[in-house]
């Protein structure tokens, strides 16, 4: 059976934090180290209910910022270090605008409810042909019903679908129900790796 889709991860994958001077900096105005900064954005009590759709992306930053004692006001600005280090793929989102019309581009992404609009912003809402996104669908990577979802909305079978993700416990989530997965450790060979999949077939 071919492969006919092809699904990928949004953070960490075609965004990545390339520097990490800025959200650095902003650590040590807060007199936390890289890890806790990092935490408390995306591994709080917060930010999971944010990923799970429980509470908007806004009210995860309203959190953040009383966490940090900071006013409203800084939300913009403490946003813009936080992302300050973060870069699109240009090479990576070529690839995949190159893959649409010969098999399914989907994304798959743990991400809070702004990410849709984030994409149409940066116009990369039209490299794929469905975009689940966990804050609308109420479901996380690695639990089976995310994948599932992204199946059922893309009308293939799991053999049918290669996932490509960062993170090792996504891409074991996603071979659980018949995916094939591909860990993004490194652009180039991580692209090799996914050419060569797709070819095998």
């Amino acid at each position: 059976m071919a492969f006919c889709a092809v699904f990928f991860d949004f953070g960490g994958v075609i965004m990545r934090t390339e520097y990490q001077s800025p959200r650095q900096k902003l650590a040590e105005r807060f007199n936390m180290d890289y890890e806790e900064i990092d935490k408390a954005v995306f591994n709080s009590e917060s930010a999971r209910r944010a990923s799970l759709g429980e509470i908007t992306e806004d009210e995860h930053w309203a959190n953040v910022l009383k966490r940090l004692r900071l006013p409203a006001s800084e939300s913009k600005p403490f946003r813009d270090q936080f992302f300050g280090g973060d870069i699109i793929d240009r090479n990576l989102v070529e690839y995949i605008r190159c893959l649409r019309g010969s098999v399914h581009t989907g994304l798959i992404s743990n991400a809070w409810s702004g990410l849709r609009d984030f994409l149409a912003e940066k116009k990369l809402l039209d490299l794929f042909d469905t975009v689940i996104i966990s804050a609308e669908v109420c479901a996380v990577k690695p639990s089976e019903r995310i994948y599932q979802i992204a199946l059922e909305q893309a009308k293939i079978s799991a053999e049918e679908a290669i996932f490509v993700d960062d993170a090792p416990e996504n891409v074991a989530g996603c071979q659980k129900v018949g995916m094939t997965g591909i860990l993004f450790n490194d652009p180039e060979k991580s692209l090799d790796r996914l050419h060569r999949v797709l070819k095998s077939k």
